[in-house]
């Protein structure tokens, strides 16, 4: 069943104007024991594929009626992008990136025509100046990392280096193992490497191997990308990837999500089977209720919006299926949803989106309820 949600309140985490860096991407979000929120994103940025772009945390003590500037918590050379967020209880949290190589943003970005000209000098500026790095940054670059912060994100560590990327980071079990479903990052970069399980029993300092996840049926490995897990309720893994391309003999290329679960604490997985949804790629959370939701966008020419499924039976099934925000036009760079739960049982999930009149992206947000709804079709 399709839903719109009619009273959803719209609003804006992030949205700057009298910059040339104004472009945001790629949020995550989560709520500590206090009940305040932080949001993540790669902003402070001019376009899509930009090193410029910082890691930045914004900061909500009224549930999302006002958040704090962006407070840069990571910033190299490199594009750092992907934000994850996940918080672990008594004020310490986990923060997740990767950073994507120079030669992938040394050409293209001078060669945005929508660039406003002084924007475009600028950027022909900062390709001149990271063609001057040396050779150890560009080794540092390609690569996945985190941080740690034991004082509710006021300090963190250094950067720590993981084997895999994910775009909503590690998440946490009953028992406080952190475990990261995400794509193999090397110096190659992503493709056509595998989506591998790791998992850190000591807060997000180190992290061991835990198991592989196999393409699902008609897949290869790169098909399968930008990944999410979560511990059920009874116990299970349940973990989302993304999977677009062309799919077995398939002449149409596919973009939508696959699940997959573990009963060995992520050892082994079932064969991921298909969701059916028009969108990706996913972010997966427990309501207080039980219901699981699955926050995805959708890019599709048409059909372009924030949406969520939401699951009864742990993930078996999906048979609801939201419209959180459809006020898109022809621009496709959007989506990223990830959800979390206010003190009253709502929901807010925030997404990188143009706000209306705009041409670039900013932090949007949508709060909404589970069951407040209006049957669409």
């Amino acid at each position: 069943m399709k839903y719109i949600v009619p009273e959803a309140e719209h609003g804006r985490v992030n949205n700057l104007k009298d910059t040339c860096f104004k472009y945001n991407g790629w949020p995550s979000v989560c709520r500590d024991d206090r009940g305040v929120l932080y949001a993540v994103a790669s902003s402070m940025r001019m376009a899509h594929v930009d090193p410029t772009g910082k890691n930045c945390m914004y900061i909500s003590f009224n549930e999302g009626k006002t958040w704090t500037p962006p407070i840069v918590v990571n910033d190299s050379y490199a594009d750092d992008r992907d934000m994850g967020i996940v918080y672990l209880g008594n004020g310490k949290m986990v923060i997740s990136w990767f950073t994507e190589a120079p030669e992938d943003y040394m050409e293209p970005i001078q060669g945005y025509d929508w660039f406003p000209a002084p924007d475009k000098a600028i950027a022909g500026g900062f390709t001149n100046a990271w063609k001057a790095l040396p050779e150890d940054v560009y080794k540092s670059c390609n690569a996945a990392f985190v941080k740690v912060s034991e004082d509710y994100g006021v300090t963190w560590t250094d950067p720590i280096r993981v084997p895999v990327t994910a775009p909503h980071g590690p998440s946490l079990c009953a028992d406080g193992t952190l475990v990261y479903m995400g794509k193999e990052i090397d110096p190659d970069y992503l493709a056509p490497n595998p989506i591998l399980v790791y998992s850190s029993h000591d807060g997000g300092y180190n992290w061991e191997y835990t198991g592989t996840v196999q393409p699902g049926e008609g897949c290869t490995n790169e098909n399968m990308h930008e990944p999410h897990v979560i511990e059920l309720p009874n116990g299970r893994l349940l973990g989302a990837i993304r999977v677009h391309g062309l799919i077995g003999d398939s002449t149409e290329c596919a973009e939508t999500v696959y699940t997959t679960f573990s009963d060995d604490k992520g050892k082994t997985w079932s064969d991921p089977v298909p969701t059916g949804v028009e969108g990706l790629p996913p972010h997966l959370m427990v309501h207080s209720s039980g219901a699981v939701i699955l926050s995805y966008g959708c890019r599709v020419n048409g059909k372009r919006a924030e949406r969520a499924l939401v699951s009864y039976d742990n993930g078996e099934t999906w048979t609801e299926d939201y419209m959180l925000n459809d006020k898109l036009d022809f621009f496709c760079d959007m989506g990223y949803p990830c959800t979390v739960e206010l003190s009253d049982g709502s929901l807010m999930t925030v997404y990188y989106q143009k706000w209306p009149g705009e041409w670039w992206t900013s932090v949007l947000y949508t709060k909404w309820r589970l069951g407040d709804n209006t049957e669409n079709n």
